[in-house]
């Protein structure tokens, strides 16, 4: 079984991204062969800098290795396969358009007023040439991301029929507990809503960030119904004992603890739950030739199989 999954270095990678991605893809090592790429490419669609882009991708990187991705996983640049472009040109041609229409991550987009372009439009065909490329099994996504799954499998199904079986038909992989990672202001965790955590964050920037989560203007003595509601304590689930987020949701709920308490016990687990992690990944930030040779390797290894794949999908469609 082949397992694929990726992240945008548009950005530092946030307990969003941990939870949504990284986490998955760590429970699934050793249950088949597990590749993994930092979407470069995708992260054109709203950072412009290239510099920063380059640092975002090391950086992402040795984030990665410090959470637990193993030297031995295929972790690889998206830009260095570039047979990737040529197929998501080639599955372009038998995408319809009302399925990108469709897509609710580009109508939202809109709908906020966000900058739109045609990559952000076409998004969906370059991430089912991600997946397909590889010929993927398993890909572990959020909620936010199912739709684009079931776009790729869409588009693979059109191909298939259109030029012969080509493609396997990926499935999704996804961790109800944890589909969807609530950010500081209530929303989805995101880097383009500027509400994320981020994992190594700086201790007093992280602080400052936790202690200031949306909460509402009832007093501490005051009972709290919709207590498993609250941003503090859906996070503190993630990263607390269980026991110990239950006895705080608990007391919330009686109106035996106060905002200010409950997030300094967030802030704490905060810390702690990355502890490890972070001195590796303080080891790993002193040696970014040892990341880069990571990724190099990766990279070969990933650009033979999308070969593979291309020699199948040319001859398929007479090039």
């Amino acid at each position: 079984m082949r397992i694929l999954s990726g992240i945008q270095p548009s950005g530092t990678i946030h307990i969003g991204n941990y939870f949504g991605m990284i986490k998955p893809l760590l429970d699934l090592q050793g249950k088949g062969e597990v590749y993994c790429f930092l979407a470069d490419y995708h992260s054109m669609t709203s950072l412009f800098n290239a510099k920063e882009r380059k640092a975002n991708s090391i950086e992402a990187a040795t984030t990665l290795l410090a959470c637990g991705i193993e030297p031995t996983t295929v972790l690889f640049r998206q830009s260095d396969s570039a047979s990737v472009t040529e197929l998501a040109w080639m599955l372009s041609t038998v995408t319809p358009m009302g399925l990108l229409e469709r897509c609710h991550s580009y109508k939202d987009k809109i709908t906020k007023g966000i900058p739109t372009n045609h990559g952000l439009f076409a998004y969906p065909v370059l991430m089912a040439a991600d997946i397909l490329l590889y010929q993927s099994n398993l890909v572990p996504v959020g909620k936010d991301q199912l739709q684009h799954l079931e776009v790729t499998r869409d588009i693979a199904v059109k191909f298939n029929a259109t030029y012969g079986e080509v493609f396997t038909l990926p499935e999704p992989y996804i961790q109800e507990a944890v589909a969807t990672v609530p950010g500081l202001d209530g929303q989805k965790m995101s880097k383009s809503h500027g509400n994320t955590i981020e994992v190594f964050g700086d201790e007093k920037a992280l602080k400052k960030k936790v202690m200031s989560i949306v909460m509402d203007s009832r007093s501490p003595s005051e009972p709290k119904p919709d207590a498993d509601k609250n941003i503090a304590i859906q996070l503190l689930k993630l990263m607390a004992p269980e026991v110990l987020a239950q006895e705080e949701e608990v007391a919330l709920r009686e109106g035996r603890l106060g905002y200010g308490s409950l997030k300094r016990t967030l802030f704490y687990h905060c810390q702690e739950y990355f502890a490890k992690q972070r001195e590796l990944y303080n080891e790993l930030k002193k040696n970014p030739d040892y990341v880069e040779d990571v990724l190099v390797k990766g990279a070969l290894r990933a650009s033979l199989e999308a070969e593979k794949t291309m020699t199948k999908v040319r001859k398929a469609v007479g090039l």
